[in-house]
């Protein structure tokens, strides 16, 4: 995995090896078993996370137990809090993983020596950052205006992998629409295609 992490370092950064190396040897791996939460709805968040391999939903509670997922995460995609600056805010969603997964964990309470040792990880991470901010503006623009058929087939363009990783209702909830419409809008698109 490490390996992975460096090819990564390289695509972003102008590091030579030596400060690739010395990066990748603090920068902390874990794995995690299918079902594992890393963060619950309501609690601070305390760190952030990069997906090596595997895939994280992120979704939320309303007060009538009314699960609504925001978003999946997959290999070579960060999460973070953007609202890491407010020390006591309760973090709005839950994360949990939908596979085993392997994901590089940064802690933000020492995210901030990490970038005064490494000043390229911090420029590293912005463009992450931005890349990801500018994918998601995208996204939420074509969703909003879109209808649930569009939406889907944007999500078998941009992300075809999801449909066999995801299970049916929770993709259903990230479409915006319910288990059934999407079984509807699945059989619909698999007619045209004949």
């Amino acid at each position: 995995m490490k390996t992975i992490l460096l090819k990564y370092l390289t695509r972003f950064t102008s590091l030579n090896e030596e400060e690739r190396q010395a990066i990748v040897k603090e920068i902390h791996i874990e794995e995690y078993k299918k079902g594992t939460t890393l963060l619950r709805q309501g609690d601070v968040p305390t760190k952030c996370y990069f997906v090596m391999k595997g895939c994280v939903r992120q979704y939320s509670i309303d007060q009538a137990g009314k699960e609504f997922t925001s978003n999946f995460y997959t290999e070579e995609q960060g999460i973070s809090s953007f609202n890491r600056h407010k020390h006591d805010k309760s973090s709005e969603y839950s994360l949990t993983c939908l596979e085993d997964s392997i994901l590089v964990v940064g802690d933000l309470d020492t995210e901030q020596d990490m970038y005064h040792k490494h000043s390229q990880l911090e420029s590293m991470t912005r463009r992450m950052v931005e890349a990801n901010f500018g994918e998601v503006q995208e996204e939420f623009a074509a969703f909003i205006g879109s209808t649930p058929e569009e939406r889907y087939k944007t999500l078998l363009l941009k992300r075809p992998y999801l449909v066999d990783r995801v299970p049916q209702h929770q993709l259903a909830s990230y479409l915006g629409v319910t288990p059934e419409s999407l079984s509807r809008i699945k059989k619909r698109i698999n007619q045209e295609k004949i």
